[in-house]
């Protein structure tokens, strides 16, 4: 299992150079003028000059990628040109936000998705199984801002079941001590009720969000796991034998669907990474989309570039999960490997 790691780990080298790149030119065309943006537009065009040699931004492509490779290599992803800090300490307090916020979608999309699957598999042709086909056409029809958007009016604006969509905390509270970076296990861990409270009543909305558009992929691949493990000679084996019908369909069943499910709970992580973005500038959540997006709209190359290589980063590490998980769940992949 070591060894196949490694192979992982070695095979996703070349997938980070090529990010590295592509993002390298990609900022590079982006339209707009960075030194023009920060010199102000009464700058003269001597003042503009200066910040551009300042920026690096007066010498070629090649001589600027090379400068760019070796502040990698020792660990600088530069300096935000818009908060005035490196950008990976701007990284690294963002995001637990973002990382919080997914971990939570994702997980409330797990205990609504694959309970739903495995009863449409179980009583196909019933009303669970289509209010499961209902479920998956709305999560993949709606744009997850739009639902987003729809749920704060709902929810704050008529209802007024939610607090203002303006970040992790009221203002009326500090965050607590930091120890993982998630307020809510955080506020747990120093016992501080209050915050927990106050953290859960600004998260709950987005997290639904995202759990809404992440239903769609995962409650259909469950119902179809489940519908051709159901069908499989074993399974028919053990009902006539006499098994509960939950022991057949939990630890039977379940367990031998679960690879592809794994699967897709791994793409649909990334799915969540990237439509995080979109819920972050909703919900005004100090997260690391909403990062990117203010460097980009302001052509700040370095945390653009930053959080793209810190997203690829983690979708290596969770593809490598991933591929641990089915050591873990089938005991056939560790001895292939």
């Amino acid at each position: 299992m070591f060894r196949q790691i490694a192979k992982r780990l070695m095979t996703a080298i070349p997938s980070i150079i090529g990010v590295i790149i592509v993002t390298f030119l990609l900022t590079r065309v982006l339209p707009g003028d960075t030194a023009a943006y920060f010199a102000g537009p009464a700058a003269s065009e001597q003042a503009i000059s200066e910040i551009r040699a300042k920026l690096g931004l007066d010498r070629s492509l090649p001589v600027q990628f090379v400068a760019y490779v070796q502040d990698l290599a020792t660990g600088n992803l530069g300096t935000s040109l818009t908060t005035g800090q490196p950008v990976i300490e701007d990284i690294r307090a963002r995001l637990p936000a973002s990382a919080e916020l997914t971990l939570l979608g994702l997980l409330i999309s797990i205990l609504v998705a694959v309970p739903l699957g495995i009863l449409a598999a179980v009583k196909q042709g019933s009303w669970i199984d289509h209010l499961c086909r209902i479920v998956a056409t709305a999560g993949v029809s709606l744009p997850v801002f739009f639902t987003g958007l729809l749920l704060v009016y709902v929810f704050y604006y008529i209802l007024g079941w939610a607090p203002a969509p303006l970040g992790r905390l009221d203002f009326f509270y500090t965050s607590p001590t930091t120890i993982t970076g998630f307020y809510l296990i955080d506020s747990l861990l120093t016992g501080d009720i209050e915050v927990f409270r106050a953290a859960w009543s600004q998260i709950w909305l987005p997290a639904v969000t995202l759990a809404i558009f992440s239903l769609a992929p995962i409650a259909r691949m469950t119902r179809a796991s489940m519908l051709a493990v159901l069908a499989s000679d074993f399974v028919r084996t053990a009902r006539a034998s006499g098994l509960k019908p939950s022991k057949v369909v939990m630890g039977y069943a379940f367990r031998n669907a679960l690879l592809p499910i794994i699967t897709t709970l791994g793409m649909v992580f990334s799915f969540l990474l990237g439509a995080n973005v979109l819920v972050e500038k909703v919900f005004a959540w100090p997260g690391i989309g909403s990062y990117a997006i203010e460097a980009l709209i302001t052509s700040d190359y370095a945390p653009v570039q930053g959080f793209v290589l810190a997203m690829a980063i983690l979708y290596v590490l969770l593809n490598l999960a991933i591929d641990i998980l089915y050591g873990l769940v089938d005991p056939r992949v560790r001895i292939e490997a």
